[in-house]
């Protein structure tokens, strides 16, 4: 691409305003849409989103709209930075002001509730016309407002999509490394969820560097375990949108899902701990869906098992974690040593 490329960016979260920031830094024109016509007001005139990042001033090449149809016009690439349980909705709302040769981007790690689509299959579903991939990564958004280093991952079969968005989001502090694997890329920045409730309930409770550790090269095990059985490649599993996002949503007190969980080990209720974060905290829908799923394809997954008895029928985590850890030993790395060969 050469010149001035126009952007649209659906959903103005955290991440969302982010997306939309980097680019319009860039020098390039980006509409930024979100559903209340107040708060893209206000933006607009303080170039400011005060709710999901307050005190960051953001580019004036960022405008926002409640317009979906003016965010969408002359578009070349289209970023939907919406919770999973909005996804289809918008994308449905957004088509007919859609041509198949914009290109559409996801960002959103979840699963869509009765379907267990991914955010990609539900592109593919809805605009099966349009070129379409996922980014996916250890990508806290509010460290890449303060401009520290990051990476993320775009994962696409087209190759013209890989080096639109490579073009598009790469500069001094944000790297974007390429992938064909978009179901796998996209599962580990949605299972990865599930693994910081974990983290952060752990942390809460005192344990130790051993435990956790332990714990998160477990979830890369139960991860890869479960994404392979659904069609991804394992090998994804070991760059940034596997273990890159798990280390960091499981390490950092600025995940959503790490602070879920480190609100539950304080001894809070689930309902307490999700209002008093003020923000979707995709981890704890992914965690029913994830294990429904399993138990239907009869995937091990126990740490999905014993988190499932803590969240969502208030097992004591002391019993739940004994009962793991009297689990029987299998093998560690299953790509090596298969579990049927122990």
């Amino acid at each position: 691409m050469t010149g001035r490329v126009k952007v649209a960016v659906l959903g103005g979260g955290s991440f969302g305003t982010v997306i939309a920031n980097l680019i319009g830094s860039k020098g390039e024109q980006v509409n930024l849409w979100m559903r209340n016509a107040e708060r893209a007001e206000e933006i607009n005139r303080t170039h400011e989103n005060s709710r999901y990042l307050p005190g960051r001033q953001l580019s004036e090449n960022l405008l926002a709209t409640a317009d979906l149809q003016q965010a969408l016009a002359d578009a070349e690439i289209i970023f939907v930075s919406i919770p999973s349980q909005s996804f289809r909705d918008v994308i449905c709302q957004a088509k007919p002001f859609l041509r198949s040769d914009q290109i559409v981007v996801s960002t959103t790690k979840g699963i869509e509730a009765n379907s267990f689509s991914l955010m990609s299959q539900i592109l593919a579903e809805e605009l099966p016309d349009n070129p379409i991939g996922v980014i996916s990564g250890p990508n806290l958004a509010k460290e890449i407002v303060q401009q520290q280093l990051t990476a993320t991952v775009i994962a696409s079969e087209d190759e013209r999509v890989r080096t639109a968005v490579q073009e598009i989001l790469h500069c001094a502090f944000f790297r974007v490394y390429a992938s064909t694997d978009m179901y796998g890329v996209e599962l580990g920045g949605t299972l990865k969820n599930i693994y910081a409730i974990a983290s952060g309930l752990s942390a809460a409770l005192g344990m130790g560097e051993n435990t956790k550790s332990m714990l998160m090269t477990r979830s890369l095990a139960e991860m890869s375990r479960f994404a392979v059985q659904l069609g991804a490649n394992p090998m994804t599993f070991l760059g940034l949108a596997g273990v890159g996002d798990l280390i960091v949503t499981c390490s950092s007190p600025l995940s959503r899902n790490y602070r879920v969980g480190y609100a539950l080990g304080e001894g809070k209720s689930l309902e307490d701990a999700v209002e008093s974060l003020g923000e979707v905290a995709e981890g704890v829908n992914t965690l029913r869906y994830v294990k429904e799923k399993a138990d239907e394809l009869e995937i091990y997954m126990p740490l999905v098992s014993g988190l499932y008895e803590v969240v969502f029928n208030h097992a004591p985590v002391s019993q739940v974690a004994k009962m793991m850890m009297l689990n029987t030993q299998s093998s560690d790395v299953e790509f090596v040593l298969p579990r049927a060969d122990i």
